[in-house]
């Protein structure tokens, strides 16, 4: 027997293959099965055995997932005849254990007694393995790819219904106006309609701040810094915020502060979460209050790795600033304290934004030190993040000589780990594209009158920078080549290890620039939430049913031309019925989208638990977003599971309507909308409304329907 040891996460589960091979059997008239101590194994039932599948002539194979931490399990396998099941052949000798925790290959003989003096032997494989949620999603991503319904049993992420209805032409879902516009609603104020040049969104030049330039006034194409050092107001007289003032509004925007405490050390305590130092208010000690990255804090090896740098190298137009912007977001969410240093916006704040390609020149030895200059001012001020309790810095510009690489890795020397992610792309359409989209948006073109003119000087910028652009060849890195055009590409990696650089990997591979919209919303009213009670599995109200032929009748005029859209559904009952009256697009069930688990209180009301659970109450109020309900779950639990279903979603070229629940679509949405971890639960999720998010090259837009009005109001989550 061949073992390699792995322990299990506590969010892990625990793949089995079984593999049975009898050249002889495949000419008898018996079927192989599999039944056990589990009840998914009929509890010894043989009326409840589990089916083997024919894998190959003589090879038969059954699959299943099962959490990590589950008891041991006895199985044994059996031949039932293929005519008559109600007679079968149990295999001779003891119950086969199967443990948990550990990942091996156990090959053993089976031997089924046919007849008195007839044996039939069989080779078994037993194979064990660990499984992470981001295995998980990888296997559902093969059975999505080939368009049929996983073989794995009990598998908790997914199940899949790829069938295609078809409905009659006169048998429309009913109910809505033609004209969808009608029911556009007001979005919320962090995501808007409008496009956002990507660059202004980064972090502020804090080592500049003491200059009175307000560097979102760069966006209109101000003057350089030095007509601005020696006053306080603008030249509109109007008053420039002091440091210490525009310190104030980025702790109001979760920038000067960390958004998200963490532990200090490997035991997880609520006072062992570090304080914000503006508030200085004390964490509620919640039962089960955690950091939702403290298992990584354990995983990460020596501390001068904990803190990482991000350094961006490529060509302009390469799709750098798209990338650092979805990394930035993506690990905020996961809950890594994470800032974008833009080295174009501290160059466009220190030297103006009329800057001609000349500046660029690799000859120009001004401008050469002049870039140097930003680019280092703009890692000083990354390391001193860093020093405050900062953990990922994500360094975005060019970078395209060695020159500046080594003067980066230098100034990080024993501070931090450095990764160079590299972005390459020859597909001449895709530069066409960014190119001009560039000189559209980049405050360094916001007087340029004529577009063309601008597109040329940038193209001559980009000449300047081909003639001394050296690729990535030292130290960790990560190449990105031709990924965003949607038609393959590469990820080359090198000297890449540990935790959090292997999940940006698994990340950055399913990234891509192909636009899609993804429609949240949330389930039909259901009963429950007429009676106003938390969790559970109940059916649809009538209101909810009506909402849920609406929303088919808006999914099918929305998506008429997507025909290789999907539709997401929970596994419980009010999402599935929700969904139900959609058709023409495959059905998907991951158990990942279930509503939070509200342990002990599931089916309660909230005036129930105040009143006979009032500590649990009061813990749930001071803290929603770490407060974890006894035996069930907290919102960082839920963001941890939603972890697989944003990876698939980052990874779709395809639209997908998600139909989940309110904690859920709260966790999913904060992620598009990059919203702080504290204002997760406070989202606004309401029923009966349809959100659509669409990805793209220019970033995340919002747009929100609402097919009508909910009549009961619902529980809080």
């Amino acid at each position: 027997m061949a073992t390699a040891a792995s322990s299990g996460g506590p969010s892990d589960h625990q793949y089995v293959s079984v593999k049975l091979e009898s050249p002889r059997l495949a000419a008898l008239d018996l079927a192989p099965h599999l039944f056990g101590s589990h009840p998914a194994a009929g509890s010894w039932d043989p009326s409840k055995a589990l089916p083997m599948e024919r894998a190959a002539a003589a090879i038969w194979e059954l699959s299943c997932v099962l959490p990590s931490r589950h008891e041991t399990l006895d199985f044994k396998l059996l031949l039932k005849p293929k005519a008559d099941s109600s007679e079968c052949i149990v295999e001779e000798g003891p119950n086969r254990p199967l443990g948990c925790g550990s990942n091996q290959v156990e090959m053993t003989d089976a031997v089924f007694k046919l007849a008195e003096k007839d044996s039939l032997e069989c080779k078994v494989w037993v194979e064990t393995e660990m499984l992470s949620p981001f295995d998980l999603a990888a296997s559902w991503k093969a059975h999505q790819e080939n368009l049929q319904p996983s073989r794995v049993r009990g598998t908790y992420d997914v199940v899949m219904n790829t069938e295609t209805e078809a409905r009659d032409e006169n048998d429309f879902a009913s109910g809505l106006e033609l004209d969808l516009e009608k029911y556009v609603v007001p979005t919320t104020p962090n995501m808007g309609s409008g496009v956002v040049y990507a660059a202004n969104l980064t972090e502020n030049p804090r080592s500049l701040l003491d200059t009175g330039i307000s560097p979102n006034n760069l966006i209109k194409g101000d003057a350089p810094l030095n007509h601005y050092a020696n006053t306080k107001k603008d030249v509109d007289g109007r008053h420039t915020p002091s440091q210490e003032e525009q310190k104030a509004v980025f702790v109001d925007r979760g920038v000067g502060s960390p958004r998200f405490a963490r532990p200090t050390n490997e035991t997880v305590s609520t006072s062992n979460i570090k304080q914000d130092s503006e508030t200085k208010l004390g964490m509620p000690a919640a039962e089960g209050a955690v950091a939702a990255a403290a298992v990584a804090d354990q995983m990460y090896g020596p501390k001068e790795d904990r803190k990482l740098v991000i350094v961006l190298v490529g060509l302009p137009a390469r799709g750098k600033t798209f990338t650092a912007a979805k990394l930035t977001r993506y690990l905020r969410w996961l809950g890594h304290e994470t800032k974008h240093f833009n080295v174009g916006k501290y160059r466009r704040l220190k030297h103006g934004t009329n800057q001609t390609a000349d500046f660029f020149r690799g000859d120009n030895k001004e401008g050469v030190e002049a870039r140097n200059e930003v680019a280092a001012l703009a890692m000083e001020d990354m390391l001193s993040w860093m020093e405050e309790g900062g953990q990922v810095g994500i360094c975005d510009a060019t970078n395209s000589t060695r020159s500046r690489r080594n003067m980066l890795m230098k100034m990080a020397e024993g501070k931090c780990k450095i990764i160079f992610v590299e972005t390459i792309c020859n597909d001449q359409d895709v530069l066409e594209r960014n190119i001009r989209l560039k000189v559209q948006q980049s405050p360094d073109y916001a007087e340029q009158t004529d577009f063309e003119a601008g597109v040329r000087d940038f193209k001559e910028r980009l000449a300047y920078y081909e003639k001394v652009y050296e690729p990535v060849d030292e130290g960790s890195y990560i190449k990105m080549i031709d990924m965003v055009s949607g038609n393959g590409g590469q990820l080359q990696i090198n000297n890449i290890s540990g935790y959090l650089p292997g999940r940006i990997v698994f990340f950055l591979v399913n990234c891509h620039l192909t636009p899609r919209p993804i429609l949240l919303t949330r389930h039909g009213e259901s009963l429950d939430n007429v009676r106003g009670r938390i969790g559970g599995d109940s059916s649809l109200s009538e209101v909810g049913e009506v909402y849920s032929r609406k929303l088919a009748s808006f999914v099918e005029k929305r998506l008429k031309s997507e025909r290789t859209a999907s539709i997401w559904t929970s596994t419980l009952q009010r999402t599935i019925l929700t969904a139900q009256p959609i058709i023409g697009f495959p059905k998907i069930q991951w158990r990942a989208l279930d509503e939070i688990n509200a342990g002990v209180c599931d089916g309660m009301t909230y005036d129930e638990v105040k009143k006979n659970k009032p500590e649990e109450y009061e813990s749930r109020r001071k803290d929603k977003l770490r407060y974890r309900y006894p035996r069930g779950e907290s919102y960082l639990d839920v963001i941890q599971r939603l972890e697989p279903v944003i990876i698939e979603l980052e990874r779709q070229r395809a639209p997908v309507v998600v139909i989940a629940h309110q904690a859920v679509l709260r966790s999913l949405y904060a992620y598009f909308a990059d919203k702080p971890l504290e204002e997760v639960p406070k989202i606004e999720i309401p029923l009966h409304t349809i959100i659509e998010i669409k990805m793209g090259v220019t970033g995340v837009e919002e747009k929100r329907y609402k097919l009508m009005d909910a009549v009961n109001p619902t529980a809080e989550v």
